[in-house]
């Protein structure tokens, strides 16, 4: 089978990493890829973005299979616009991907098919906005209702940061057109667990469950990223609790999709938060979360081509998903001045020297140097988030503890992470 993979992050370096482990693969591109990625596929000079050549690319070398990794391509369709080249394609279709690519438009499914989540107001005009500081009390929650990397949430602790948020948002336009809308939203308190499914038009298959870490700094300070780490299982999921979550909000969730016509097969990321009243919808995502999927994807045991395949065709029901028994703990090692910003062009150092059974998953990094033959090219920091290191143990703290001590032997210029990753934070 010849698959291809859009995208260039930890997630996408995963995906690849785990196809790469199947016997039924016979060729890996990615596209564009980065530097990890290139050590289990070959990598493609075609942006995330650039729908024709990624339509065009994979139908001149014949992609049984493409596999769409970030948010951006899928809300613009690209989906869609492979299955027209008669090419199957693992992701949602456009009108799916509203469930990201509008926040609005998932609370108000949320809404419509009685799924927990918390209360909230949309708005369109920035001085109505201003009036309606405060509506719920502080903290308060203020979303930008289209994509924006992870960072469009900002959680305002009074009226002076709230206020200040709405004139970023929807005067200063820091977000783009995904602040044209706003949604506020009640703040949640609890503890924070991502779930992540695999989902066709008749099954929603929960994997095992994760947490990430959403703020820059330890005790979850600081503005919101992309994710700083993350582990697996969660612990805080009991038996219990996965009963309740799926009888209260993925079983609903799968008979909304049927109910609305919408025709979701791919995977379905929910971050929820548990609280004394039970567990609650934050977000959807339409595909793998980053960095949870490094964590999750670290502990399967199944071949994800059969996986993959069996959501495109809806079959996903005959299939027997396995999971490892070990924990898996990635820690996220982020550019100086992320999330602001990203520090490039810094060589990283240590890759060499960490340990054999643990796994570093690339996402800002890229080659530079050695163009002239000699010698090897450096890898270098080229994002916000440049690595994530994953390591799995017998138990979560020998998970955590080796994750750590790797971590210690990478080394570049302004590298920052947190040092609470794996330990259960409240919010």
């Amino acid at each position: 089978m010849k698959i291809l993979i859009v995208g260039n992050g930890g997630r996408e370096h995963a995906i690849a990493w785990k196809l790469a482990q199947s016997p039924r693969v016979e060729k890996l591109w990615c596209a564009p890829g980065n530097a990890g990625i290139a050590q289990v596929a070959e990598c493609v000079k075609i942006g995330a973005e650039d729908i024709e050549a990624l339509c065009a690319f994979a139908a001149e070398k014949e992609v049984d299979m493409a596999v769409i990794g970030p948010e951006v391509p899928l809300a613009m369709g690209v989906v869609d616009e492979i299955e027209k080249r008669g090419i199957r394609a693992f992701g949602p279709n456009k009108k799916c991907a509203q469930l990201e690519a509008s926040k609005a438009f998932t609370k108000a499914f949320l809404d419509r098919h009685q799924i927990p989540t918390a209360g909230y107001k949309e708005f369109t005009d920035k001085e109505e906005l201003k009036k309606a500081v405060g509506m719920y009390g502080y903290p308060m929650v203020l979303k930008a209702d289209g994509l924006a990397s992870g960072k469009g949430v900002v959680i305002a602790e009074n009226e002076a940061e709230a206020l200040k948020a709405v004139e970023e948002m929807m005067g200063d336009r820091v977000f783009g057109t995904a602040g044209d809308k706003v949604v506020v939203e009640e703040f949640l308190t609890g503890i924070e667990a991502s779930m992540l499914c695999f989902v066709d038009q008749h099954t929603i298959v929960p994997m095992e469950s994760a947490q990430d870490y959403k703020r820059i700094f330890d005790g979850d300070k600081g503005p919101n990223t992309g994710g700083m780490g993350s582990y697996s299982p969660s612990l805080v999921f009991t038996r219990e609790l996965e009963e309740q979550i799926r009888e209260s909000i993925l079983e609903p969730t799968l008979k909304g999709f049927q109910e609305d016509g919408l025709d979701f097969r791919g995977v379905l990321f929910i971050g929820l938060m548990i609280g004394e009243d039970g567990p609650k919808v934050i977000e959807f995502n339409n595909r793998f979360g980053d960095p949870e999927t490094q964590s999750v994807l670290a502990r399967l045991d199944s071949d994800l081509t059969d996986i993959f395949e069996a959501v495109i065709d809806n079959r996903l029901s005959d299939q027997e998903i396995r999971w490892s028994d070990r924990r898996a703990v990635s820690v996220v090692l982020a550019s100086a001045g992320y999330p602001a910003s990203s520090d490039k062009g810094r060589v990283i150092s240590g890759l060499d020297q960490v340990d054999s059974d643990v796994i570093v998953f690339h996402a800002g990094t890229a080659f530079a140097g050695a163009e002239d033959g000699c010698g090897e090219p450096a890898v270098v920091t080229n994002g916000g988030r440049v690595l994530a290191v994953t390591a799995t143990g017998a138990t979560h703290d020998e998970a955590r503890e080796k994750a750590f001590a790797n971590v210690e032997r990478i080394h570049f210029q302004g590298m920052q992470y947190r040092k609470d990753i794996g330990t259960i934070v409240k919010r």
